[in-house]
């Protein structure tokens, strides 16, 4: 650790970034991790920095996902690091710290591979049988069978608990599906979309792997978006959509079990947050260092290192509030041998619904700041800063609002429901 000699006017040594996890003065994320984990994450680093960061700024441009991020990705087997002990690879605390990493370089591309090792996987392993899960979760980890989270419909997102309008109706062996999901990202290039829909003749939710070829499925990439551009969202129509019973989740019931699934994945999009603000900082703090303005280097103006200042304290402040969240959610986890996860620490609603919203809310202040002091190149994508800003906004609604996380964490302080 260098010395800081404040107040003393003399030029010291920058603080200088970890390759892997960006300014982290107090080194809160290395000390959760084993050596063989932190091999996993300097490798998953080294190929965001050599393979996919140069891809990233045409990718905003055209609004498209090159197929080069997840093949660069896969063979990483990220899910089952070689080397790490199963459990820590199926921690709540790896996996965060997964998502950190990959979410500093860009949120689309974290939000791309979430979408499978976090959402898809999770339905499948707390909302499937035993059976399901095993036979499943091999084939999640290797991506050979590619799944998407399809529970958000186009006039229901906050309101979808009460408000879930796709229905399923039993026809002997069968279901027949109706509706349409909106939002649900990478579907296009899915092989089955975990489709939620509400029992017509027990008014249920229930959970089924629907193929995306399947007859009755139409899949419609939504433009337009200012936010997660490169991130490829879909509007999925189903008209009669047949599935067999043995591919309905079998742990999937009622709201209570959806709810269960999505308690397990709301810290992944905090450390989301986390790890965006990591990244604007990572950029801020280049273009000040290079950048000169009225003959002086711009990081030498002490506005500009307030800005840069509260940057930091916020963004550390989100990677200590996610890492305590991971550690309580990993106390007691029970995983099974092949380390698909299962709810066994403390995970509690109200704590996870703080997490998102906080951290969520410190980054669109952190983007913005990362903005300002880029001045007119803060919109440039060749700068960085720009897709984290535009980025923030998407992180700030999705899997939760801000209002919705509040009104939760408002329940467990109060005692009393706000929700109508």
């Amino acid at each position: 650790m260098r010395r800081v000699c404040w107040g003393s006017g003399a030029d010291v040594p920058a603080l200088e970034a970890d390759a892997t996890f960006g300014f982290d003065p107090y080194a809160i994320a290395d000390a959760h991790l084993s050596p063989a984990a932190r091999a996993a994450l300097e490798g998953l680093q080294r190929t965001l920095e050599r393979t996919i960061r140069p891809l990233l700024a045409e990718a905003w441009e055209t609004a498209t996902m090159p197929p080069e991020v997840l093949d660069a990705l896969i063979p990483l087997d990220l899910m089952a690091p070689a080397g790490v002990d199963a459990a820590e690879a199926g921690s709540s605390m790896f996996s965060g710290l997964r998502n950190y990493v990959l979410a500093r370089t860009d949120v689309s591309v974290a939000t791309l591979y979430n979408a499978q090792s976090g959402l898809f996987r999770t339905a499948v392993a707390l909302g499937g049988s035993p059976a399901q899960a095993a036979e499943l979760d091999p084939r999640v980890r290797s991506f050979e069978l590619k799944g998407v989270f399809a529970l958000t419909e186009p006039e229901h997102g906050s309101d979808i608990a009460g408000g879930l309008a796709t229905t399923a109706r039993r026809e002997g062996d069968q279901w027949v599906i109706d509706g349409r999901k909106k939002w649900i990202g990478g579907a296009a290039a899915s092989d089955v979309l975990v489709v939620f829909a509400r029992d017509q003749d027990d008014h249920e939710v229930k959970a089924f792997l629907v193929p995306t070829d399947a007859d009755g499925v139409s899949v419609d990439a939504i433009g337009g978006k200012v936010s997660l551009r490169p991130m490829p969202n879909a509007l999925i129509t189903l008209r009669d959509v047949r599935v067999a019973e043995a591919s309905r989740l079998q742990n999937v019931n009622g709201w209570r079990d959806v709810a269960r699934i999505l308690r397990a994945m709301r810290s992944d999009v905090a450390w989301i947050a986390a790890g965006l603000q990591a990244g604007a900082l990572d950029a801020a703090v280049r273009y000040v260092r290079e950048r000169r303005q009225f003959d002086r280097p711009l990081g030498g103006f002490q506005l500009v290192q307030e800005k840069l200042a509260r940057m930091l304290g916020n963004t550390v402040a989100s990677l200590a509030l996610v890492v305590q969240l991971s550690a309580r959610q990993d106390g007691s986890t029970a995983l099974a041998a092949d380390a698909s996860p299962r709810l066994g620490g403390e995970y509690a609603d109200e704590n996870s619904a703080l997490a998102k919203m906080q951290t969520a809310r410190l980054a669109r202040e952190t983007v913005a700041l990362g903005r300002e002091v880029l001045g007119g190149n803060g919109i440039l994508l060749e700068h960085d800063v720009a897709r984290f800003f535009a980025d923030a906004e998407a992180v700030y609604s999705y899997e939760g609002t801000h209002e919705i996380n509040a009104l939760i964490v408002g329940r467990a302080l109060t005692g009393a429901s706000a929700f109508t």
